[in-house]
């Protein structure tokens, strides 16, 4: 079920390594599973982004506790295997073993880049009709 899924599923351990790589994550991020496990979520995570990234998972690891709520879905940047960077939506499940403590992370991703593109290029037309208005003479 999981590896037939269209969405990415992502599982990490708690230092940050691959464990699960989907085929949805094969087709997003452009890495095979071969290619992907065993090597740390950085190669998904845009450098601007990584210190903020690993300071939030650090603190999950340690604490338990996440500032999202469950099911909460966040957008972040991503990065591809060409360079390429994608804007994505997901959740992030945290994983316990048995004891409670936590184990790592699962992550269920989507690309949402067109959305995004389209969202900015109509917000660039409200303000350019904003501006034309301002323009206009008044009578």
């Amino acid at each position: 079920m999981l590896e037939a899924a269209a969405d990415a599923i992502i599982l990490a351990d708690r230092k940050g390594a691959i464990r699960f790589w989907n085929a949805g994550a094969e087709r997003l991020f452009g890495f095979t599973a071969a290619e992907a496990l065993g090597r740390p979520l950085d190669i998904i995570v845009p450098e601007p982004q990584r210190a903020r990234h690993w300071a939030g998972f650090s603190r999950v690891m340690e604490t338990g506790e996440s500032r999202y709520g469950a099911g909460e879905v966040l957008a972040v940047p991503g990065l591809r295997k060409d360079g390429s960077r994608i804007s994505l939506e997901f959740t992030i499940v945290p994983l316990h073993d048995q004891a409670g403590r936590m184990e790592g992370m699962a992550a269920i991703l989507r690309d949402v880049t067109q959305r995004f593109e389209e969202l900015r290029a109509l917000r660039r037309q409200v303000a350019a009709a904003r501006e034309g208005r301002a323009a206009e003479p008044r009578p």
